[in-house]
């Protein structure tokens, strides 16, 4: 079975983990005296982040785990404070003696370690990338992040399904659509409500300019990281111009507060006149792209992942189908009727990546022709029930999963797994045989979210 997520939830009188797979749920009980679960990362490697952040939020021990350092706890953080139970207030929290965290490292005759982050050169967020190295040759990377640690999952606690919208949207500004329509999904099913086609069509239709969006960046980027600075000066622009009809499509250039329950009119003769000529832009960046030698020489076998390692690390998204692997959950006849091809490839380098993107951009401008309509509608929801929601989407990371606890008409508990998350923990095998001047250029290709990883 193919792992997706596992997470601890408290109860009255225990703690629940839910162990979420591709085609089950499994829950099990533990008591609060000495809560205790054996580990599943020597089956799914991808789970050892999952279980030490049940640790650290819950106090919950992994009796059997290779590694149970702190994962969101940083090196000042109060060791027997758990901030997901329910009695933790944030006034308790003070500064604790400082531990230094042991980062992994391979020793020998001509090893050093790197430190590179969490602060770095430009607009980005805090990550630590720690490596191991024999000269220029990256040996081992050990991916560290949850510097910018939000308390998301505890913010939304005891908020309504609305309330919570405004929150949950910005969780990861290159996933807003893709949020939202996790929430969507969710309000739908505690409302037990449909969605109707047209307003099906609307999501759709920004969840793939979203996808277009960060794809454009992207393969500006990637190219930039190799020494091609023209290509990130044309995929800007072209960057910049979806963006802007997100803006003129949602209010807001990052779609914030775009996914509702009534049609909002788009012009439909002006939209598949920018849909064509993005399509031509983005066939001559293609075209041109792929006729530099010097940036394939860059771009092939460099930062591989292979299928058997992208299938065992639990890969989601660009990453995973890059390397071979058939996952995407828009794999669905809603999504199939309006033109839906899966593009993938196998190499699992950076040229891969950048493949899929390319591929991806293209289909996404074909569905949303077909999502165009005009059909005005408004659907009025039935209070949320009480119960256990979980939803999923796939955002331009890859495969999106929420889950949401109810009582009383309010949050009980909020879990999401962000792409990113499982995505990040596969970094490591992509640098081995490669050197530390390609580091940016492969962690570009994979282009992961801090935020959505560190909540």
């Amino acid at each position: 079975m193919r792992f997706i997520a596992r997470y601890a939830k408290e109860l009255d009188t225990a703690f629940e983990i839910i162990t979420v797979y591709e085609d089950e749920v499994v829950t099990e009980q533990l008591t609060k005296d000495a809560p205790c679960i054996k580990t599943l990362a020597k089956k799914y490697p991808a789970a050892i982040w999952f279980e030490r952040k049940m640790q650290d939020d819950f106090g919950i021990i992994i009796e059997d785990a290779f590694d149970k350092r702190p994962l969101v706890h940083q090196e000042r953080f109060p060791k027997d404070l758990h901030p997901l139970r329910k009695d933790f207030k944030q006034t308790s929290l003070q500064e604790a003696v400082y531990v230094p965290y042991k980062y992994e490292a391979i020793k020998g005759d001509g090893v050093f370690q790197v430190a590179v982050g969490p602060i770095h050169a430009g607009i980005i967020e805090p990550g630590h990338f720690q490596f191991s190295q024999a000269g220029e040759d990256m040996l081992h990377l050990e991916v560290r992040h949850f510097y910018k640690h939000r308390g998301i999952e505890k913010m939304l606690e005891g908020k309504t399904l609305l309330e919570a919208k405004p929150i949950i949207e910005r969780i990861s500004a290159n996933e807003t659509i893709a949020y939202q329509i996790c929430w969507r999904d969710i309000m739908l099913k505690a409302s037990a409500e449909e969605l109707p086609l047209a307003l099906q069509k609307r999501h759709a239709f920004l969840l793939e300019l979203e996808r277009i969006i960060h794809h454009l960046s992207d393969l500006g980027f990637i190219p930039n990281d190799a020494g091609f600075g023209a290509a990130l000066a044309y995929a800007s622009k072209l960057a910049e111009d979806a963006r802007r009809k997100m803006q003129e499509f949602t209010g807001h250039r990052f779609g914030f507060g775009a996914i509702e329950f009534q049609n909002s009119f788009i012009d439909i003769v002006s939209t598949q006149e920018w849909l064509h000529t993005l399509r031509e832009s983005i066939t001559y960046f293609e075209e041109w792209i792929m006729d530099v030698p010097s940036l394939w020489d860059r771009f092939d076998t460099t930062g591989e992942l292979p299928f058997k390692k992208a299938m065992k690390y639990s890969c989601v998204g660009v990453v995973a189908r890059a390397s071979g692997v058939a996952i995407d959950r828009r794999i669905n006849p809603f999504y199939l009727q309006h033109g839906f091809l899966m593009a993938s490839e196998v190499s699992g380098d950076v040229g891969a990546r950048f493949k899929v993107r390319l591929a991806e951009i293209q289909n996404s401008l074909l569905m949303m022709e077909n999502f165009l309509q005009e059909d005005e509608i408004q659907v009025t929801l039935q209070d949320p029930q009480d119960g256990t929601y979980m939803s999923f989407c796939e955002s331009s990371i890859g495969e999106l999963f929420m889950a949401i606890d109810i009582k009383d008409g309010l949050i009980e508990r909020f879990f999401v797994r962000d792409p990113s998350f499982v995505n990040w923990q596969a970094l490591h095998i992509m640098m081995r045989h490669d050197i530390i001047a390609d580091f940016p250029l492969i962690n570009k290709s994979c282009d992961l979210s801090y935020a959505g990883n560190d909540l």
